[in-house]
């Protein structure tokens, strides 16, 4: 595998470790957490970042990808990381690319999915319960662990004004 696959790979890693780290012991209901009218819930973000991670797949495989739905949470979250578990078992597996460099994925599907990371931490702030700080160079992040189940944060900052 080559230094840019093995770089995406690791950036996946990311997204499901910042992905779990803003829902990690959300408030019940934050799923159906709407900070205002026409902004997505985070139900509907994690459907849109699967969907990201299904079109990205469509770059390996060909085809299209509608996301599927889900009434519990839970369920969606967890197809979420099969989407980025597959897309990182493509990456490893040296299944080339169509029309479309490394690079591209990265600043494409890749990074949207990281922007709505965030949104869901920004969510939790606006629903009375912020995300815990850390120091995400010392993160215990690895591509060999994609899934919901994520490690704690490894140097969690003691002090952070908006704590609860």
């Amino acid at each position: 595998m080559d230094d840019r696959r093995q770089m995406l790979r690791h950036f996946l890693a990311a997204l499901a470790y910042r992905t779990q780290k803003a829902l990690r012991d959300a408030p019940p209901g934050f799923a159906l957490f709407r900070a205002a009218p026409k902004v997505r819930t985070p139900q509907e973000i994690i459907r849109h970042m699967d969907s990201l991670m299904g079109y990205a797949r469509t770059h390996f495989v060909g085809g299209d990808y509608q996301p599927p739905e889900f009434a519990a949470f839970q369920d969606a979250v967890a197809h979420f990381h099969e989407r980025v578990q597959d897309l990182a078992r493509h990456l490893e597996e040296g299944t080339p690319l169509r029309d479309i460099t490394p690079e591209v994925l990265l600043q494409g599907p890749f990074s949207d999915a990281m922007t709505h990371a965030g949104q869901l931490a920004m969510l939790r702030r606006l629903a009375g319960s912020p995300v815990p700080p850390e120091n995400f160079i010392f993160a215990a992040i690895t591509p060999e662990n994609l899934g919901p189940h994520q490690p704690l944060p490894a140097r969690p900052d003691a002090d952070w004004p908006e704590r609860p």
